[in-house]
């Protein structure tokens, strides 16, 4: 297996961040890959041709920094291994595209450590054995650029549980990956092609984030928008029918509960609770308090997307 070559240069955050751009890094494969929940592969593509960047939060990079060496010597501490770090951004030897910036490394095994953080409402995804596949798609980049034969990830859950896991080299992975990667910057990325956009929510938030407002003016759509549009409205009705029929159902598990808290089958458990929650009336405050209204009143922006059928 041929290593990587090796970048001389130590680089800034702004030069990094540049220097990414010219290629895949291991934090865009999942995204590509279609497994990353808040990027995709429509982002990378805007990212990667210069057409959008997110806005750096500098007190997230220093704490995600601090907490990236406290995880690693935490790992070491752990498992007794020696860790250490490797300024340096990789190269791999075939495919100059694919880039790697290692966590760590660790001494005396081909092998990586890639430190992350995660929030308690996500443990589930680090239970047993399972390792979030946004970040296996993370780990076997490394190793396609590296030539190593494992990595570790350690990850500290919700500020007070430590978790690492051992990743083998998986090769018939890895030369999906490559393909995929390679398709993308070659088709889309070299070719300034976008890829075909998607539902999933990271493509959602984006937009949300690159039109947040509308500027009244008005654009002309073509007969592949029509079909489009056409086929959103069959979407629509067919929701709306299996909406009907949803709420039939429920409604037929309601009248069988009637006052009862809880119901019992063989294979399901239901409740039907009481729920309390309180609201301010908005209406009856403005109107009797205007003040004190106006004081905490928050306005919110939104764009809403309306269709109306024209008569042919």
């Amino acid at each position: 297996m041929v290593l990587a070559k090796i970048s001389t240069l130590d680089m800034e955050r702004e030069d990094w961040l540049e220097e990414r751009r010219k290629g895949i890094g291991g934090s865009d494969a999942g995204a590509i890959m279609g497994f990353n929940k808040y990027k995709s592969a429509y982002q990378v593509f805007l990212e990667k041709t210069g057409q959008y960047s997110e806005e750096v939060d500098n007190e997230a990079v220093y704490f995600g920094n601090a907490l990236e060496d406290f995880v690693a010597q935490e790992f070491a501490k752990r498992t007794g291994k020696k860790v250490r770090r490797m300024n340096k951004m990789l190269v791999h030897p075939e495919h100059s595209f694919m880039f790697a910036n290692l966590d760590r490394v660790v001494v005396g095994e081909k092998a990586l450590l890639e430190c992350k953080t995660a929030s308690e409402y996500v443990k589930g995804e680090w239970d047993g054995e399972d390792i979030p596949a946004s970040y296996l798609c993370q780990v076997h980049h490394y190793l396609a650029v590296t030539g190593y034969q494992k990595a570790y990830i350690a990850v500290l859950v919700g500020g007070n549980k430590f978790v690492w896991k051992e990743i083998q080299r998986d090769d018939e992975f890895i030369s999906i990956l490559i393909e995929r990667e390679r398709d993308f910057w070659t088709y889309h990325v070299l070719k300034n092609e976008a890829p075909p956009i998607d539902g999933s929510e990271a493509t959602t938030e984006l937009l949300k984030k690159m039109y947040p407002e509308d500027d009244g003016t008005a654009v002309m759509l073509s007969k592949e928008d029509d079909i489009l549009l056409d086929a959103l409205e069959s979407i629509k009705q067919e929701i709306s029918v299996l909406e009907e029929q949803k709420k039939e159902y429920e409604n037929k598990l309601k009248l069988k509960l009637k006052n009862a808290t809880e119901g019992h089958s063989v294979r399901h458990k239901v409740t039907f609770k009481t729920i309390v929650s309180n609201r301010v009336d908005s209406k009856k405050l403005k109107s009797e308090v205007p003040e004190v209204y106006e004081k905490f009143v928050k306005p919110s922006t939104s764009r809403r997307l309306n269709i109306t059928k024209l008569e042919a």
